[in-house]
């Protein structure tokens, strides 16, 4: 009796896990779920990012000119804060194209 009752809590432990793992993450159910469909919106426009990085440099250097060092270095951190998200973005596009990313 213990024998059987064991294999079928087992039996039961993996279809239950399998059930679990092979449901869309669409489909489950939590209090979160708001925020998991936001986060898989977001997308990256990268053309409209490159546009942002190349005006910021550009005010750098404008700024550089009128003597506005700080808002100059300023207007750069910016720039590269864009350009790591920039980077971040075309990284995980070219993992998610490959079938076993690594």
């Amino acid at each position: 009796m213990t024998k059987r009752f064991s294999a079928l809590a087992v039996s039961a432990a993996i279809v239950g896990g399998l059930f679990v793992t092979s449901m869309p993450a669409q489909a489950a159910t939590s209090a979160d779920q708001g925020a998991v469909s936001v986060r898989a919106a977001i997308t990256c426009n990268k053309n409209k990012m490159r546009q942002q990085i190349a005006d910021l440099k550009a005010k750098a250097a404008k700024l550089k000119r009128l003597g506005e060092t700080a808002a100059a270095s300023k207007a750069l951190n910016d720039a590269a804060a864009i350009q790591k998200r920039l980077d971040a973005c075309i990284k995980a596009d070219e993992n998610a194209s490959k079938p076993f990313p690594g």
